[in-house]
Parts: structure tokens; C-alpha cells; sequence
């Protein structure tokens, strides 16, 4: 009891108060009359589902955006902020979910970027913010040269990298959002032990994360949003992950339940052999083979690096130089372009959407229809209605938020441009579904519609390949699953003879073991 005391005496100095904020944007209201509380040297949870408002009353906070009405109010003085820059002079620091870096520039660079260290306002001092920036890695435990690329690194590492650029300013707010949800369980670690530092230092942390038992254990105060509204505030040692779903959905459970009453089909992907070369030497993917079965749904198991990305962009047909078979439908696919395989029947879901998937200047319309315009074209003319209707199908079918289809896509939360890009990848009509890491940046809701789609699919006969960190997912989903680690299948099962043990063993291994092996070295 004394411990929660102390923690709670600690943690009720209030640093920034929004009061009544209001946001509208066209066709939609984003917030109304939100209160929200941020807290010295604690860890301010905001939890929601997808479209519930979490990301325009960060931007708000942040500066990017500004209320509609409503006020803020920094050590109990009104604030104005007019930009990300201003929020920044005030100490107010983001981390976005999207990742905001120059793949072209070096890490020091990127850290820098509009607040570079000068001599004499004369030239950039390199040599400082090299050294500024390896004693920021060093603390993040990422072992990297400064001058390194950021193109060069793992999505995990660019994510270190985007809170090293916010530690940089020496932020007396840092808000993150979504700060685990490309990080492999070691550096979730490390990203705690820096934010217990923070916190310890009197900084106030706004956290936000679809990971409930992650915000359980790391929050000290929760808000819950639904809709635009405030529907929960209270300390974390109160509630209890039940409770968080409850306030955010309605509901109490989430369902991941494989489909049951459908045989699987013949086998509509094989994968054989196939290998690709690591810059240097070794090999990113070392001579997988697998195979997968029309109405069956295959998880794919294994830590960030293991190899699972690199292996779908071989069956898609990204990297010319791998060697190996790819067999769809009966149909070699070797020395076939990207586009002549998804003809065939391939479609892929990345795992980075603003990278790899989305065009933020396009509508979510065309965005969904982007890969599937031939189907709705006669001659040289795009059919608008034939191409309405499929898009306000989809909207319906995927259960995507959106006021109009002809908004930007970059309007959507990351829930629903997640959803507009399994639409455009269902327009083709695939025969397999490549699915990598569908449930990055979802909340509990949107998992829930998209998984409910996963399974409709396969029993409609689609072939499912997806990859996933989430040891639950993997098993709740899964007809069979392989578990991959340093570039090679190490091991494979049936979903009904699965351990979450047995799973975690086998992505720790480097050579092939079977189940039984597999559940020994877990009981070890």
C-alpha cells in the first residue's frame, strides 16, 4: 500500500491540462468536449479504438493542429500552439506512429533535422551531433554508428530512432504513439528502462498503445476515448484490461476463434527452396520451403529479423537475385514481374502501410481501387459507378470509418487505412493473401473485423499466409504454424498441439527442430 501511495504523491503534479477541446472536420466531429489531464513524471496512458480521436488530440497537443474550441493550459497558464515547432519551444515532444524520417540521411541527420548544432551560425557542427547522437543510442541500447542510413535500418530501429529525435530536445512532455508496435520484445524492454529514466526525471509521458497488458503495466493514469468522448479516466492500479475493453468498445471480450465447418482445399501455394542474399554475406532467407492449401490459413511466427518480410517479398517477386521455386495454383511464377503475380492471384498486405502501401495524396477511394482499375474499365474509360459501388461495398464489408470516400486517405486512422489496404488487395480477386503483421497499429475492435474477415475468406477457399510478433494471434488464428528464426523455418505445427512456449522456443532456435524437440528445450 505504501508503494502505491508513493507513487500516487509523485505523479499528481498536473504539467498540461486540455479543457472542452471541440474538433470538427468535414462530415465528422473528431473530439467533443474532451478533458484530459497530463501529469508530471508519470505515464499518462490514452487508449481507443481506431477513428476514436487519439491521434487529432495528440496533434493538437503537439501543435500540428489546433482546437476548434476549447483551451490549453501549460503550469496553469492558456497556451496557444501554432505549429510542432512552437509545441517543441514549449517542451512539448511527439513520436508519431508513422515514422517521419529521411531514409537518404544518416541517423545523426535525421536527430537534428531543422535544429541542427551550429558553430557561430555559420556551419553545421557534425562532429557534436555525432557525438550527442551515439550517447542517445547508447542509451537506447542500439548498437549503431551514427553515420549509418536510415534506410539501412530495421523498422524496429527507426523507431528507436524517432524517439531519440524527440530524447534530443530534452522534451518536458514526450508524447508516443504507438512507440512498441514495430519493436522486437528486447527493445520493448529497453523502451521501458528509458522511460522509467524519464519519469524518474520529472518528465510526463502521454503513451498510447493498442497492447493492453502492455499499458497495464506501464501506465500510472488511463484516459479512454470512444467516438470523440471521454469515456474513462482513472489511476491505473483501478482498472484492469476488462474494464479498459469495456470503456473502449462496449464489449467485454475480443474473438479470435477459428473457423470451424469448412475442409481446406488442394494446395494453391508451394514454396520451395527459395533463398536470398544478405548485403555482404549469409542469407536473409535461407532455403525455406512451405506449402499452403486453398481455405487454410498458415501463421507465421518470429521475432523482428527473423526473416518473415524478406521471405513474402521473394514469393511477390521484390528481388530478382533470389533463387528458389514459387508455385501458384499450379502455376510456376519464376521470372515473373510483381504485377503478373498478383494477375495470377497474389496479393500482399506490407507490413509499413505509409511506405509500402498508401498514397496519403490519393482519396480512400482511389486508393482502394488503385490495383484493380482494369476491372472496372471499358476501353479507355474508368466505369465511376461500377468503381462506387465496389468501394462503398468494401467500406461496409470491412466495417471501415470514413464520412465520404473522396476524402484523402490520410484523414483515416491507422486502423482504417490498414482496412482500405486489405480492400485494395481483395479487389484482385487473390487466390493467396500475404499478410504481414495485419494487426500492427490496431486497436482490439478493428482486429476483431479484420480477423472476422481473415476467416471469412478462408472459408470462402482463399489461401492465408500471415506473419505475426503476437503469440495469441498467431495461435487463435492459425490452422498450422510455422515458427521462422534467422532467415530458416525452424519449426512447424498444428494449431491444436501449439504452446505459446513451445513457440517461443522454436524462434530462439536456428536449426529445424519438431514439435516434441521444440516443447522439450520450452520445459527447459
Amino acid at each position: 500500500m505504501s508503494a502505491i501511495l508513493a507513487k500516487s504523491d509523485a505523479t499528481d503534479d498536473i504539467i498540461l491540462q486540455v479543457e472542452g477541446v471541440t474538433k470538427m472536420y468535414p462530415g465528422t466531429v473528431a473530439l467533443k468536449d474532451v478533458n484530459f489531464d497530463v501529469r508530471r513524471g508519470a505515464v499518462n496512458v490514452l487508449v481507443g479504438e481506431n477513428g476514436a480521436g487519439k491521434s487529432t488530440l495528440m496533434k493538437i497537443i503537439a501543435g500540428a493542429e489546433q482546437p476548434g474550441s476549447g483551451r490549453l493550459l501549460l503550469d496553469g497558464e492558456p497556451i496557444e500552439l501554432t505549429s510542432s515547432s512552437d509545441a517543441l519551444r514549449h517542451g512539448i515532444g511527439i513520436v508519431f506512429q508513422e515514422l517521419n524520417l529521411f531514409p537518404n540521411l544518416s541517423i545523426a541527420e535525421n536527430v537534428f533535422i531543422a535544429h541542427e548544432i551550429t558553430r557561430g551560425r555559420i556551419d553545421i557542427d557534425a562532429g557534436a551531433q555525432r557525438r550527442t547522437v551515439r550517447e542517445l543510442l547508447k542509451r537506447l541500447e542500439l548498437d549503431v554508428s551514427p553515420d549509418t542510413l536510415v534506410e539501412d535500418l530495421r523498422i524496429g530501429q527507426q523507431q528507436l530512432v524517432e524517439i531519440a529525435k524527440a530524447l534530443a530536445h530534452d522534451a518536458r512532455i514526450l508524447i508516443l504513439d504507438e512507440p512498441t508496435s514495430a519493436l522486437s520484445a528486447a527493445e520493448v524492454e529497453v523502451l521501458f528502462q528509458v522511460i522509467a529514466d524519464l519519469k524518474s526525471q520529472g518528465v510526463a509521458i502521454v503513451y498510447i498503445s493498442h497492447r493492453l497488458e502492455e499499458l497495464i503495466r506501464i501506465g500510472d493514469y488511463i484516459t479512454v476515448l470512444r467516438d470523440g468522448r471521454i469515456t474513462g479516466n482513472q489511476p491505473m492500479d483501478q482498472v484492469d484490461v476488462p474494464w479498459i475493453v469495456r470503456q473502449m468498445v462496449g464489449r467485454e471480450t475480443k474473438d479470435f476463434s477459428r473457423p470451424i465447418g469448412h475442409e481446406r482445399g488442394g494446395e494453391v501455394l508451394t514454396v520451395h527452396d527459395v533463398s536470398l542474399p544478405r548485403k555482404g554475406t549469409g542469407l536473409l532467407v535461407d532455403h525455406v520451403s512451405l506449402s499452403l492449401h486453398a481455405g487454410e490459413i498458415v501463421g507465421i511466427y518470429g521475432l523482428m529479423g527473423a526473416g518473415r518480410s524478406e521471405l513474402f517479398e521473394c514469393v511477390l517477386g521484390c528481388h530478382p537475385h533470389a533463387t528458389g521455386d514459387v508455385v501458384l495454383d499450379g502455376k510456376p511464377l519464376n521470372g515473373k514481374a510483381i504485377a503478373k503475380r498478383v494477375a495470377d492471384g497474389l496479393a500482399l498486405i506490407p507490413e509499413d502501410r505509409k511506405a509500402d502501401a498508401l498514397l496519403p495524396i490519393l482519396s480512400i477511394g482511389s486508393n482502394m481501387t488503385l490495383s484493380s482499375l482494369a476491372g472496372f474499365a471499358r476501353g479507355f474509360h474508368i466505369l465511376r459507378q461500377r468503381e462506387q459501388n465496389a468501394i462503398t461495398r468494401f467500406i461496409r464489408d470491412l466495417a471501415i470509418k470514413v464520412a465520404d470516400a473522396y476524402l484523402p486517405v490520410s484523414s483515416l486512422s491507422g486502423g482504417n487505412q490498414q482496412k482500405v489496404i486489405i480492400a485494395r488487395a481483395l479487389m484482385t480477386a487473390p487466390k493467396v493473401l500475404l499478410m504481414d503483421e495485419p494487426s500492427r497499429g490496431i486497436d482490439v475492435g478493428a482486429k476483431a473485423d479484420i480477423f472476422k474477415v481473415m476467416r471469412d475468406l478462408a472459408v470462402k477457399g482463399l489461401g492465408i499466409l500471415f506473419v505475426t510478433s503476437d503469440l495469441e494471434e498467431v495461435m487463435a488464428l492459425s490452422d498450422r504454424i510455422l515458427v521462422m528464426s534467422n532467415g530458416r523455418i525452424t519449426a512447424e505445427f498444428d494449431a491444436a498441439g501449439a504452446t505459446q512456449d513451445a513457440l517461443v522456443a522454436a524462434s530462439a532456435i536456428g536449426h529445424r527442430v519438431d514439435m516434441h524437440e521444440a516443447g522439450q528445450v520450452a520445459a527447459a
